[in-house]
């Protein structure tokens, strides 16, 4: 997970968690620029993210097309551009 990287790159070090919102919330109190992915229709995208990562590793839960054409939106316009900045 990039996440896990960018903390690694900036830290040496990175909690053992799969919470995106959690990884993301540490790395905010280090570098600049990522209170725009805690505003808003952001947040719910971020949990709705982490809800898929996580119950893809341990439920049988299937997605609907749109829901993932949504998040992948969403990573690719502004989590994408966020973290690369970072």
């Amino acid at each position: 997970m990039i996440v896990k990287y960018k903390l690694l790159v900036k830290t040496g070090t990175y909690p053992r968690t799969r919470s995106l919102i959690k990884l993301l919330r540490l790395l905010s109190n280090i570098s600049s620029g990522l209170y725009i992915l805690f505003e808003g229709r952001n947040i719910v995208m971020l949990t709705k993210i982490e809800d898929a990562y996580i119950g893809a590793r341990y439920l049988a839960r299937r997605y609907e097309k749109g829901e993932v054409e949504e998040m992948l939106k969403f990573v690719l316009e502004v989590f994408r551009n966020v973290i690369e900045r970072i």
